[in-house]
């Protein structure tokens, strides 16, 4: 990562919310001319944080927008919506009487394996 002088921000550390911190050297910063457009912080330090799956995120929108995925964006309404009105309407996923996120995750988990188990059957 660079900064608007061009000076490399070196990689810092990983926080528990999943960003990676880049940090440039405040030193260099503090005689820059682009510090007041840079950073506000007294240590003359600039700080970026990004995504760990920043990448990802990155070439899934590159995708979105390409016309291989606005076509496949199209068909999402009869494959994947399908799956999730399937799951509410059959499988009675509209409502949990289920407290607590765990259970409600592993409640989930087996409605859908159930549903992926069906299908292979009903196809035969």
């Amino acid at each position: 990562m660079l900064c608007p002088n061009n000076q490399v921000l070196s990689y810092s550390t990983t926080s528990r919310d999943g960003y990676r911190e880049f940090k440039s050297n405040p030193t260099i910063c503090a005689n820059c001319p682009h510090l007041q457009q840079c950073t506000h912080s007294r240590n003359h330090q600039k700080v970026v944080q990004k995504l760990i799956w920043e990448s990802h995120v990155e070439r899934a929108e590159d995708f979105r927008h390409s016309e291989e995925g606005k076509a496949s964006y199209t068909l999402r309404s009869q494959t994947i919506e399908r799956v999730f009105a399937d799951a509410k309407e059959k499988h009675g996923m509209r409502y949990t009487l289920l407290r607590g996120l765990d259970r409600v995750r592993n409640w989930v988990r087996l409605k859908f394996a159930a549903m992926n188990l069906k299908k292979p059957t009903l196809w035969a």
